[in-house]
């Protein structure tokens, strides 16, 4: 009965934001309520749950991070806009789009998914494209991002928690996976520079002085002190809410998930995509398994989290600050996270 519930719960967590417009323009909210309601149903909610919760320092970090990127961007914006241009001026939009798509993803593993991500936002931010270009520009690059976090313990929480788990040593996962995730980083790169290159030959593109003269009013309203604080507190009641939706699904991943082959596992771990894949990561991996199961679940776990916007870090933070809606991100990123999972399934598995 608790998991016929949950996968109701999971199932209006699905859809719903995707049909009305209220819950998708106040998604953390709603996700921070249903994660409530997860919890409680699966009789996970307790004191001492609440208390790891909020003794988890990522929660802060990520959003003490926010708000001060916001804030030094609000203060350096002008320069920010004028070093673009300059790029802009001596190398075509394309081959910065690929440079930035592919430079972000190979070095996140280093500077971590976080930097990365602000990084990204910032500059797309004041790329001279429109609001749906940037969509997919981010999408593609988020991807990237999320991927390339994973080849080191630095990188992110799921790389983290999976070294801590098998024991090994720093550079086992750009050796387990990297054979995959460096040449997927490279493809995401020419993909969105094929895009803005599709983009400039057939939209017929205003000059870039127009589009800077016209990002300005957006900016401008955006990035003020206001709208950072309540941008910061949206996120830190989003992570707030994957933390209990991943409590409160434990029970489906601990009575169906764990048990499943590993190639039927590739594709549940799809679930990543509306949970937080490190805990997904830490009730999956064991030091037992061989390289091609951690591989497996590795993989369709990180491919999985580009589909939608709580699917990993660098998705959370790009859609508050850029202001993408649920249904934006999931029209980008569920085509082309699904290609590059079924491509990928077939070099892991055939």
């Amino acid at each position: 009965m608790i998991n016929a519930i949950l996968f109701a719960i999971l199932l209006i967590i699905l859809t719903v934001p995707f049909f009305v417009k209220a819950i998708e323009d106040n998604i953390e909210y709603f996700l921070f309520v249903m994660g409530i309601i997860a919890v409680t149903v699966s009789g996970a909610m307790s004191l001492d749950l609440l208390s790891h919760i909020l003794k988890n320092h990522l929660l802060y970090i990520i959003t003490a991070a926010v708000f001060i990127s916001g804030f030094l961007f609000e203060t350096f914006k002008n320069k920010i806009k004028e070093f673009v241009k300059s790029i802009l001026k001596h190398m075509s939009l394309k081959i910065f789009v690929f440079i930035l798509i592919v430079v972000l993803g190979l070095t996140s593993s280093i500077i971590t998914a976080i930097v990365a991500s602000l990084v990204l936002v910032e500059i797309v931010h004041i790329l001279p494209i429109h609001h749906k270009d940037k969509v997919v520009i981010t999408v593609i690059a988020c991807l990237s991002i999320g991927l390339g976090a994973a080849l080191t313990p630095v990188g992110e929480p799921l790389s983290t928690l999976v070294i801590s788990a098998l024991k090994k040593d720093f550079f086992y996962l750009l050796r387990t996976i990297g054979i995959y995730i460096v040449p997927t980083i490279f493809v995401m790169g020419i993909l969105g520079a094929f895009y803005v290159n599709r983009f400039t030959d057939n939209a017929k593109p205003k000059k870039e002085e127009e589009y800077f003269k016209e990002e300005e009013m957006e900016i401008r309203q955006i990035e003020n002190i206001k709208f950072i604080v309540i941008r910061s507190i949206k996120i830190f009641i989003f992570l707030l809410a994957l933390e209990l939706l991943s409590a409160g699904f434990k029970p489906l991943v601990d009575n169906y998930v764990m048990h499943m082959n590993v190639r039927l596992l590739y594709w549940a771990n799809m679930i990543s995509a509306v949970l937080d894949n490190a805990t997904l990561a830490a009730a999956e991996i064991s030091p037992a398994m061989d390289p091609e199961h951690i591989r497996a679940i590795l993989m369709g776990l990180l491919i999985s989290g580009g589909m939608l916007i709580p699917g990993n870090i660098p998705n959370i933070i790009s859609a508050g600050k850029l202001e993408i809606k649920s249904k934006e991100w999931a029209k980008i990123g569920i085509p082309i996270s699904m290609a590059v999972l079924v491509v990928c399934y077939i070099f892991v598995f055939i």
